[in-house]
């Protein structure tokens, strides 16, 4: 897909235009390539247009363009960074559903994991002890029931939720900056320790762009797109949490928030959120039965991909039998660590042969 990825960027180097005409183009076209063929015609039906000016730039710039675009992409393959394009089978499902979704992405990391079932956990930079606390507990415990963690890698909850994924499974963070940028520079040490243990770095940016301030609501927008859920730990009334909450909810995502003190500022942020709608939560049980339902409809060819049940499987199943039961019963009936049970519990039920509701689970005939 470098054709595609290289045209697509051809397209992002022109002065004027923005993502929201490249992706109308590769869309109205049918590929970016195609869209870039056709820019002589463009310029010469619609001259005067902003499209007709757009790729008269290109006219005149062709070969210093594709010369660009060839350099990013030698870059890409020089520093192990996966260039994703919108057409690209790799794209995360979720995010391409957007209407707007970003035309590239830069992948830095296992790249197939943006497809994978996700969890955002976002909030204050400047959160208390007991925010960064329940940060680390819920993306523990969520990674370790198969989610995975995806936040912005800012100081505070996002950090601690990176941090605590980490103990258990996999994390994403997504950056309002280039993907080789690491800022802020205090976390130099997890951004290295996120692809070390299997995680992904992303970015829409372009390598060596600056964290602007203009970038954080693109960024925001980004985690939202890619998470089944955003659960929002502690967040000033005006905070980014609450943009990526309110982009979560424009984009069909259910927002979870912890409640706090009245009487702390970092309260009011997830406070408003529930009176907007917000589901309460105070474990990440809740976050994971509110969310099973829509977990098989993103996992990719569950059906072809299924594998023979392991024998720990056979093990679960049989314990089950055929009457709802709850987790504590299962433990005591299989002698498995709650960690591993909950994860096998999580791919029985997006393969389908298990149903979870109201704190049971219970096998499918």
């Amino acid at each position: 897909m470098d054709r595609e990825s290289k045209a697509a960027l051809v397209m992002a180097f022109l002065d004027g235009g923005s993502p929201a005409d490249i992706v109308r183009l590769c869309r109205s076209s049918g590929s970016f390539v195609e869209a870039v063929s056709q820019a002589e015609d463009y310029f010469s039906s619609q001259p005067t247009s902003r499209l007709g000016k757009l790729f008269g730039k290109y006219r005149n710039r062709r070969a210093e363009l594709e010369d660009r675009a060839e350099k990013v992409l030698a870059w890409c393959r020089q520093n192990h960074v996966t260039c994703l394009n919108l057409l690209d089978s790799d794209y995360p499902p979720l995010l391409q559903e957007l209407s707007v979704p970003p035309p590239l992405l830069f992948v830095r990391g296992d790249a197939q994991l943006l497809s994978m079932p996700q969890i955002a956990i976002v909030g204050s930079r400047n959160a208390s002890p007991g925010g960064l606390d329940n940060a680390r507990a819920f993306a523990t415990a969520l990674a370790a029931s198969g989610f995975v963690v995806t936040s912005g890698m800012a100081l505070g909850i996002d950090g601690a939720a990176h941090d605590g994924a980490l103990k258990t499974g996999k994390t994403i963070t997504v950056l309002g900056a280039g993907p080789d940028v690491i800022y802020p520079r205090r976390h130099a040490d997890l951004y290295r320790r996120i692809i070390d243990q299997g995680g992904a770095i992303v970015s829409e940016f372009l390598p060596e762009t600056p964290p602007l301030r203009g970038n954080f609501p693109r960024r925001n927008r980004i985690i939202s797109g890619l998470s089944l859920g955003i659960l929002v730990v502690e967040a000033a009334l005006k905070s980014g949490s609450l943009i990526t909450a309110r982009y979560g909810l424009e984009q069909g995502r259910e927002v979870f928030a912890i409640p706090g003190s009245i009487h702390s500022a970092f309260s009011k942020g997830p406070h408003q959120l529930l009176k907007q709608g917000a589901t309460l939560v105070e474990s990440a049980a809740d976050v994971v039965e509110q969310l099973g339902g829509l977990l098989a409809y993103i996992t990719p060819n569950i059906e072809t991909d299924r594998q023979p049940l392991s024998e720990m499987r056979h093990l679960l199943l049989e314990a089950m039998g055929f009457d709802p039961v709850d987790i504590d019963v299962l433990v005591q009936l299989t002698a498995m660590p709650v960690n591993a049970l909950t994860q096998e519990l999580l791919l029985l039920e997006l393969e389908g042969t298990i149903a979870a509701g109201q704190g049971t689970y219970q096998r499918l005939p």
